[in-house]
């Protein structure tokens, strides 16, 4: 009995979200009606913020061992434990966010919720996996989860569309990273993170075919887990993805798979292939470089806003991966600091983006246009204010939180001799606060191209931009919460 406690003790809030989802699929199935019903979906909304905020307490007063469960290929640290509380914290904050907008575009399937809490297991479990088949069997159950979400507008051509292409993109990316595992367990006869990491410490490889073959094994899964980081040049997936999806799961897609594939990322380079640093090391850079140049050139042309922030997702990948090329503590620490600062920005572009709705002779609509924010200094100041402080955030501009992020990954790779790139990434960056200060331009100083009526911000996504606000524009006040924050998860991850 004992050992069977051990064995579980790790994974119980992901064992209370998948019952919890269970019971809500029976609940849901027994009071649900053909054509949907508003009230059961309100209802399970209310009760899939329950479920989270009570697996968030769960983890959060579960004491943090260093353990290794199911034959190694799970651990559990002080590292995937701060990972686990940040991700549904973030996940109670979209939730929150997206009462409003599921409400008005009539989304009243309930299964949406029961997939929701789906994804949420399975980004925890990603976090925890050790071993490369059970990073394959978490991955491919997000990413299923991930292609019915992304089509959920059934009556939508551009919702199926983007399902589509992205099952197949996501397959392609999931036979590249099986052919990976597959290519080291047959050199190695190894597939746990801990066992390749003790293999591969100081060893010398003389035969060129091990060699070779350890060598693609290694650039094939790192690129299929680039594909899910939507880093360029395997990024083609995620403009078109980002703009057919639901804005609500298009705000899901650009918040929640980011920390735990990147947290996957530091496991699998710096724990286990860090003697192969001179291979990965290089394609970080050039992923790096093309990602920071895809994302700032390609934004400019954007005339939508879903495509135009999976461009920009795009660029702030391009840092979250710089900060790794020195794979010390310092980096991880400036590369969490990043990804945080990224979350809380997108938390509050997207409650404005979901709360921008206009109504118009006898119809309401949602923003879809960068050029819906015509005026909306003249009508809405207080949302304009906001905005343009968040838009400046993302541009980098001192001393909102996005300055500091970015100064200190740029710092990391100054200290990784990576001179170049930082002066590149610098001048990318001034190329790209034309753009956000385009959209500032347009909410103050364009006319108005047809009389509309503003809805009212809900107070769900009022408290969720203000909470998003206070963070970006007063962190500077005490830089050394988060930076203290961001460093005993790195030393955690190291240690």
């Amino acid at each position: 009995m004992r050992y069977i406690l051990y064995e579980f003790y790790p994974i119980i809030p992901e064992i209370f979200i998948i019952s919890s989802s269970c019971i809500l699929l029976i609940y849901g199935v027994f009071f649900s009606l053909s054509k949907g019903n508003p009230l059961l979906t309100k209802n399970l909304g209310f009760l899939t913020l329950h479920v989270a905020i009570m697996s968030f307490f769960i983890s959060f007063y579960q004491e943090a061992y260093f353990i290794t469960i199911w034959k190694s290929s799970m651990i559990s640290d002080y590292f995937t434990q701060d990972i686990k509380y940040i991700i549904i914290l973030f996940f109670i904050f979209w939730t929150y966010l997206t009462f409003l907008y599921n409400s008005f575009e009539k989304i009243n399937s309930f299964e949406y919720w029961i997939l929701i809490l789906l994804s949420l297991s399975a980004i925890l479990l990603i976090t925890q996996a050790n071993d490369l088949l059970f990073i394959y069997l978490v991955i491919e159950l997000q990413s299923l989860v991930s292609y019915i979400l992304a089509s959920f507008k059934r009556t939508s051509e551009f919702s199926t569309e983007a399902g589509l292409k992205y099952f197949v993109l996501g397959a392609f990316s999931s036979a590249l990273l099986l052919f990976g595992i597959s290519l080291i367990y047959s050199l190695t006869g190894l597939t746990n993170l801990s066992d390749l990491s003790k293999f591969f410490t100081g060893i010398i490889i003389g035969d060129i075919v091990l060699t070779l073959g350890i060598f693609s094994g290694l650039i094939l899964i790192l690129v299929a887990l680039l594909f899910k980081l939507s880093a360029a040049p395997f990024h083609m997936w995620a403009p078109d993805v980002y703009e057919g999806s639901p804005t609500s799961i298009t705000a899901f897609f650009s918040i929640m798979p980011k920390l735990p594939i990147l947290s996957l990322l530091y496991r699998f380079l710096v724990f286990s292939f860090h003697d192969f640093i001179i291979i990965w090391y290089s394609v970080i850079l050039l992923v790096v470089f093309l990602s920071i140049l895809v994302g700032t050139l390609s934004a400019f042309s954007q005339r939508k806003w879903k495509r135009f922030f999976s461009y920009s997702s795009i660029t702030h990948v391009g840092f979250f991966l710089l900060a790794m090329l020195l794979g010390d503590n310092e980096s991880i620490s400036n590369s969490i600091l990043y990804v945080l600062i990224y979350l809380i920005t997108m938390l509050g572009i997207f409650s404005i983006v979901l709360s921008i709705r206009f109504f118009n002779y006898h119809y309401h609509y949602q923003t879809r246009y960068l050029e819906d924010v015509n005026s909306l200094a003249k009508v809405s100041p207080t949302i304009s204010i906001m905005f343009s402080i968040i838009l400046f955030s993302m541009a980098g501009v001192p001393p909102l939180a996005g300055f500091f992020a970015k100064f200190f990954v740029l710092l990391s790779a100054l200290q990784s001799g990576a001179v170049g790139i930082a002066i590149f990434i610098v001048l990318m960056s001034c190329i790209a606060c034309f753009y956000y200060i385009q959209i500032i331009k347009t909410m103050y100083f364009n006319t108005y191209v047809q009389w509309s009526i503003l809805y009212p911000i809900g107070k769900t996504n009022a408290l969720v931009l203000s909470i998003s606000f206070i963070f970006l524009f007063l962190l500077f006040y005490d830089l050394e919460f988060l930076s203290i924050i961001t460093r005993q998860v790195s030393l955690a991850f190291l240690n």
